[in-house]
């Protein structure tokens, strides 16, 4: 049959259509397999993706896994926290602690005698690392570890042991009832509120300083800490003049070193350095973009550090990490309590320089900043007003039972004779009529304090304290007494009022706190002669 034209032209354009149909389901072939091949990547993208947060969820499990927790207190402390600043922020105090335990085949292979395995670790490094309410200083302030202290009861958390109250070195601490005790210890020697506590043995000291890959220090003549016919022991730190990098064993020899510096001040000043550096170190490495190098330096985290519970978390633990490396290297302080010769051993130990290590601690219970470098608004000094934390009197004065103690011996003087007798009769003529000493305790204390047992007394603490001149700062609440007690200190030996104190400036650390600033990287260590070579 033949075609017409018409119908030639409608095959033809029957044709051209069909043929377009034709490409068009081609087409839609094409979308649907695209979808179905974007649906299996998504899929796939998404096990992927829910695959490896599963593995960094276990790893993040695991890291929590290896962080040893305790107590943070294991004894009767009465420090109160900093009131908060202006914008309600407050001060963060973390103890340091490094212990000497040689309860591993790691730690004894790193230094010690194996007839000290069992036996109980001392706290032979003690620093307290502040940082101020708006994070903008910090401090790193050590007590040697050789210093005679009141040590406060305390109980053992592991074995409910109870150790009674004593005087002694401040390194036996650790065993009398775990780093809580340490904790404590230092709570009622300085008054400053600790938050929380780390732990460090000798060989998480190498594991850290492996994964941080080295930290500069700096010694003026060549040094070898090595066994003397006088002296026996060393750290067998050996290395010549000049700056060294230094990790693994022998930033453990640096640290423990203390022959060769001349005495156990000094080896707190070569910490202090190392320190330093070693913040200055992690400052300039940006490790969050080496995935290896950050899971080396967490594994060696995890695993050297045993903390206070409320912190023993991954998490918490970055995040004090991230607001220390936040202040500037020059807005860091290190420092040394002030000390004197122990009048009981002067050759072996120390006590604290009464006045000038309780302006330090003034410094730190104030949030004051021990350098200089702040801008004026950071520097504001802290106001002896109450700034609505006064409370209500609960009775009249009359009323109110008041017992004095006489706590005015120090580690250089004795008690004053009378002093309670004085004061009680001193708060009785200004309406206090119930006021009494108390002649059946004995104790010391660097500064005056008012202590109360429980909220409702509160405000009749506050305004003892006020009737005598001793500032709201000094008002603490304490477990160990059962009433309103004014505990006089080494501070106030003479007159009826609390003598007026000035307030410490930024910057203004006592002399003889051997201060050293973050920043200095020209800071050497001076090498003892019979260790030099």
């Amino acid at each position: 049959m033949s075609l017409t034209p018409r119908t030639a032209d409608a095959a033809e354009g029957s044709g051209r259509h069909g043929g377009r149909r034709g490409t068009g389901g081609g087409q839609t072939d094409r979308r649907r397999r695209r979808r179905r091949a974007l649906r299996w990547s998504a899929t796939v993208l998404a096990v992927v993706i829910l695959g490896t947060a599963a593995a960094g969820y276990l790893y993040y499990e695991h890291l929590n896994g290896n962080i040893r927790k305790g107590e943070r207190s294991s004894g009767d402390a009465r420090a109160q926290k900093t009131a908060p600043n202006a914008a309600g922020q407050t001060p963060l105090n973390i103890l340091l602690i490094g212990s000497d335990s040689r309860n591993s085949a790691e730690n004894l292979k790193l230094g010690g005698s194996r007839d000290s395995v069992g036996a109980p670790p001392l706290a032979d490094v003690q620093m307290l690392i502040h940082l101020s309410a708006d994070r903008k200083s910090a401090a790193m302030v050590s007590i040697p570890r050789d210093t005679r202290v009141d040590i406060p009861k305390c109980t053992d958390p592991k074995t409910g042991k109870v150790y009674p109250a004593t005087n002694d070195i401040i390194n036996t601490t650790l065993a009398r009832g775990g780093a809580g005790c340490t904790l404590t210890t230092w709570e009622n020697l300085t008054g400053v509120y600790i938050d929380h506590w780390m732990m460090v043995d000798f060989s998480g000291v190498v594991s850290m300083a492996d994964a941080i890959g080295g930290v500069d220090v700096c010694v003026r003549q060549n040094v070898w800490d090595h066994p003397t016919p006088s002296v026996p022991g060393g750290s067998g730190l050996k290395m010549t003049a000049g700056t060294h990098k230094v990790q693994g064993v022998q930033a453990l020899q640096w640290l423990r070193t203390r022959h060769a510096w001349g005495s156990d001040l000094m080896r707190a000043r070569a910490q202090h350095m190392y320190l330093n550096s070693m913040i200055r170190t992690l400052k300039k490495q940006n490790v969050f973009t080496d995935t290896g190098r950050l899971m080396h330096l967490a594994e060696a985290a995890t695993k050297s550090l045993q903390v206070s519970e409320e912190i023993g978390t991954v998490k918490k633990l970055y995040d004090l990490g991230m607001q220390l490396k936040s202040v500037p290297s020059n807005r860091i302080t290190s420092a040394t309590m002030p000390n004197l010769e122990d009048p009981q051993d002067p050759k072996n130990h120390v006590v604290a320089d009464a006045a000038n290590a309780d302006k330090l601690w003034e410094m730190l219970r104030d949030d004051v900043p021990l350098d200089k470098n702040g801008k004026a608004s950071d520097t504001k000094q802290p106001s002896d007003k109450p700034t609505g934390t006064a409370k209500k009197p609960s009775t009249d004065p009359a009323r109110l039972g008041v017992l004095v103690q006489n706590a005015t011996q120090s580690s250089t003087e004795a008690a004053v004779p009378g002093r309670a007798g004085a004061i009680s009769q001193a708060l009785a003529q200004l309406g206090y009529t119930r006021a009494a000493a108390d002649t059946s305790v004995t104790q010391s204390a660097d500064k005056t304090v008012v202590q109360y047992p429980s909220a409702d007394l509160a405000g009749d603490a506050q305004s003892v304290a006020k009737a005598l001149g001793i500032p709201t700062s000094s008002v603490q609440q304490s477990t160990g007494v059962s009433g309103v007690t004014v505990v006089i200190g080494a501070d106030w030996r003479t007159g009826a009022s609390y003598p007026k104190q000035s307030k410490p400036r930024a910057g203004d650390l006592p002399t003889n706190a051997d201060s050293v600033n973050g920043a200095d990287t020209n800071d050497c260590m001076d090498v003892y002669k019979p260790y030099q070579w």
